[in-house]
């Protein structure tokens, strides 16, 4: 067999039009190098390989039944090459016309080099900081989680991971490459081994440097030529949570390379933790905002309705302070919440003017209970009342302001189902209407048997909806499909909660007319049937009565709990996931597919109280839309009595 100089391995999953620039980049770059490309798709549905393996006859396509990751995929191509050198590249690159060469002249002329990585840029030409790392150790990984290394980029203590403080137009030795475009040796992996296949995505390339140089390899950065990277690209069309994998890629090698630091691994899950925390607060900081700015404002105005009535800003009785400021709050959120005042995408300000009133409600009644805490009802007039003014300005300002910017004014629109023609039909029609501020940014199919004859492009398959639309910060969704099932619409609804995302479900465009008018009169957030379940006020409500019940249950009414459902063995186990989260009380029946939602089954339901097995699956699914759609306490209240005291049998007729 003819020697080869370089075995290129792409793993590749759902870019099929990077795959096609890159692979062509490849054969722009050959010189005289002898050159094999292999492909390892894992498993894309975009129809990758059956497109794009006709037009390069040189390139050995190997094909997978799922998606294995990037490790054991790249392992697979390992396996089949036989180059002198092995290039790991993401097909989602660009070579340059003498990157080849350059690094497999480096590679000769420097023995002592197992792994080389070049220089790595971002489409619009800057510099890719993941190209040249250190490894996490406990001080790197704190400086790295903790943003020292953003605070102070040009101090190389506190900027070891990405490599700051050194200059990116000089070659020199490094800790590790980017996974990107890692240059190899082909003795590195005989001597040392594969990728690690523990990691599915993330940390197997520091995790390769670092038993290189172990095995007393030197890693090394080249300055001298440079590739393209359009990063993450693989990651927007699929459903992996890139964030965790991350965190969890740093925990597999700390637990791998320190293990007998237990402190160091700690700290770590107090790292991902805490990332965690700080992404979830930054996700929701207009809803947080408005919650802080609420909770200010009513307390405020109580100290000042204080100085007014009793000539002092806190001249209440000692015993008052602090439990009046903390009482006054934490009815406000709650009236707040059961208004559906907070996280439900909207800016309704009657909703607020209620929880107001519903405050006031609640204050004065606690007053009769509480004699030596009903100090003033005018001090809790003037607070209410000014409040309201004062909340309702606040969003005004953040209504007019989101108009003023434009936020929310583009219409950012992806059409899901399978038929083009009836896709860009809608498209044309949308457009001619006068409707200039719609961005369509393509399409999701629902199986991978799709009309490639379309006008946008594929984004992928609905599996994958939820990173769809927090990549492409996607507010409309035009369903298309007629035979999608309202399981399906429920469970994407759900995905795309609390992110501003408004579903149609039409065949013709004069329904998504009719859609678009209702919607501008009433304000409705979605045109399809409304479900309870997707409201935060019943999912909190839910959620906390779920806690409260179950403690009680796993405590002072255990007795009460074997009483009652002495007959059912699991009921101790099935109260510990409701308390944990994975269950609920009361709920939906679990049927495939019904979890990948988030919404959680139940002990018991309405399928539960008729019995699974006396319907069939067309009838379960109905009663759980029902549910799903119309869940509130008044309906749990009775699906609960029915559980504990009497169960009727139902017969299907």
């Amino acid at each position: 067999m003819q020697e080869i100089d370089i075995s290129i391995i792409i793993v590749n999953y759902n870019v099929k039009d990077f795959l096609l620039n890159c692979l062509t980049s490849i054969a722009n770059s050959r010189h005289n190098l002898k050159i094999e490309t292999i492909v390892v798709d894992n498993h894309s549905t975009d129809h990758s390989v059956k497109q794009i393996k006709p037009l390069f006859e040189q390139v050995k396509f190997i094909e997978l039944d799922k998606n294995y990751g990037f490790a054991k995929a790249n392992n697979i191509g390992i396996k089949q090459a036989y180059g002198k050198y092995i290039l790991i590249l993401n097909p989602d690159t660009l070579l340059f016309e003498d990157t080849l060469q350059v690094m497999y002249d480096y590679m000769e002329q420097n023995k002592e080099v197992g792994i080389a990585g070049c220089k790595v840029l971002n489409p619009d030409g800057s510099f890719q900081l993941a190209c040249r790392r250190g490894f996490p150790t406990p001080w790197v990984s704190f400086c790295k989680l903790f943003g020292l290394q953003s605070l102070f980029p040009r101090w190389k203590l506190f900027a070891q991971y990405n490599q700051t403080y050194r200059d990116i137009n000089q070659t020199y030795n490094i800790d590790a490459v980017i996974g990107a475009f890692m240059f190899c040796r082909k003795e590195i992996f005989e001597k040392i081994g594969l990728f690690d296949e523990e990691y599915f995505m993330y940390g197997e390339d520091l995790d390769l440097c670092y038993r290189a140089k172990l095995a007393g390899y030197q890693v090394a950065y080249v300055h001298t030529t440079s590739i393209i990277h359009y990063k993450g690209e693989s990651t927007k069309r699929s459903s992996i949570n890139e964030l965790k994998h991350f965190y969890e890629a740093m925990e597999i090698f700390a637990k791998k390379h320190f293990s007998k630091s237990n402190l160091f691994l700690q700290f770590i899950k107090f790292g991902i933790l805490l990332r965690s925390l700080i992404a979830r607060i930054v996700k929701y900081r207009k809803e947080i905002f408005l919650v802080l700015s609420d909770i200010l404002i009513i307390n405020l105005t109580f100290i000042v309705g204080t100085k007014i009535r009793f000539g002092g800003f806190f001249n209440l009785p000692d015993y008052a302070y602090p439990l009046v400021f903390i009482i006054l709050t934490l009815v406000l959120i709650l009236s707040m919440i059961s208004t559906g005042a907070y996280f439900e995408n909207k800016y309704i300000i009657r909703r607020s003017v209620t929880a107001f009133m519903i405050t006031f409600f609640v204050l004065s009644s606690l007053t009769y209970f509480f004699k030596e805490y009903a100090f003033s009802r005018g001090v809790l007039l003037m607070t209410i009342g000014t409040s309201i003014i004062l909340t309702t300005l606040v969003r005004l300002i953040i209504i007019l302001r989101n108009k003023l910017t434009g936020d929310n004014s583009e219409r950012r629109i992806i059409f899901v189902g399978t038929d083009a023609y009836k896709n860009n039909t809608i498209i044309e029609k949308m457009i001619q209407s006068g409707n200039l501020n719609i961005n369509v940014f393509g399409w999701v199919t629902v199986n991978d048997d799709y009309d490639e004859q379309v006008n946008y492009p594929i984004l992928g398959n609905v599996d994958y909806l939820k990173k769809i639309i927090e990549n492409y910060h996607i507010n409309e969704i035009i369903i298309t499909d007629k035979n999608i099932s309202y399981r399906d619409l429920i469970n994407w609804m759900v995905e795309g909660n609390y992110r501003n995302v408004r579903f149609h479900l039409v065949n013709e465009f004069e329904e998504l007319q009719i859609a678009d008018m209702i919607n501008e009169i009433t304000g409705n957030f979605t045109s399809n049937p409304e479900y309870n379940i997707l409201k935060f006020r019943i999912r909190f409500y839910k959620r906390f009565l779920d806690i409260v019940i179950s403690v009680f249950l796993l405590s002072l009414g255990l007795p009460l709990l074997f009483l009652l459902k002495q007959k059912d063995k699991n009921i101790i186990n099935k109260v510990w996931n409701v308390l944990i989260g994975n269950l609920t009380l009361i709920g939906i029946y679990q049927t495939d597919g019904a979890e990948e939602s988030g919404i959680r089954s139940g002990i018991t339901g309405l399928v539960h109280l008729i019995g699974a097995d006396k319907l069939t699956p067309n009838q379960i699914e109905r009663l759980n839309n029902y549910y799903l759609q119309f869940v509130n306490l008044s309906l749990d209240f009775d699906i609960m009595l029915k559980y504990l005291f009497r169960k009727k049998q139902w017969v299907r007729n």
